[in-house]
């Protein structure tokens, strides 16, 4: 088994149940996704756990989404956060949302890295999805910006990510 705090289930940061029944994923999923939040990270619990409920309130108000968007959340605490888990369709990435997980950290990644430890428990979750058999063996680690016009998971976490096991370049699939 690997080092894994408890996962964070979504009854210690108040969340609000899903609008409509939520979509379960087929498992084992082939893609896994990584972004950031785009907001202020933190390496308080209360701090982020303020965030996830201020994300999940704007995902489902503003954006008309059924719940917050992302699977898992990943704070600069070394926590992770349930956000739809393990068995539910999320809305985090245009066109890989059925057959995929998404990963996001807690803050904006364009200049410097998640704290190790976020890292680490990132990791250590992927580990432990292959191992519950959520995650294919051979599963594909991938980022936002390869899917999708955008920064996430930000330029310095992107550049980290392409070093760790199973990342894989969608470009050269597509050519």
């Amino acid at each position: 088994g690997h080092e894994l705090s408890a996962i964070i289930p979504r009854s210690s940061w108040l969340a609000q149940k899903p609008m409509d029944e939520p979509l379960p994923l087929q498992l084992p999923v082939k893609y896994v996704v990584i972004l950031h939040t785009a907001t202020e990270s933190s390496e308080k619990r209360a701090i982020n756990v303020r965030l996830i409920r201020d994300m999940q309130s704007f995902h489902i108000e503003s954006r008309g989404w059924n719940d917050i968007a992302y699977n898992f959340l990943v704070g600069c605490d070394g926590n992770i956060y349930e956000g739809r888990g393990w068995k539910t369709v999320g809305a985090h990435t245009l066109g890989y949302n059925r057959i995929s997980l998404g990963i996001s950290f807690i803050g904006c990644f364009m200049k410097e890295l998640p704290t190790a430890d976020a890292l680490n428990m990132c990791r250590n979750l992927l580990a432990r999805g292959v191992e519950d058999g959520h995650i294919s063996t051979d599963y594909r680690l991938i980022c936002h910006c390869q899917c999708n016009s955008t920064e996430s998971p930000g330029r310095r976490l992107y550049e980290e990510i392409q070093t760790w096991p199973h990342f894989y370049n969608i470009e050269e699939e597509e050519q």
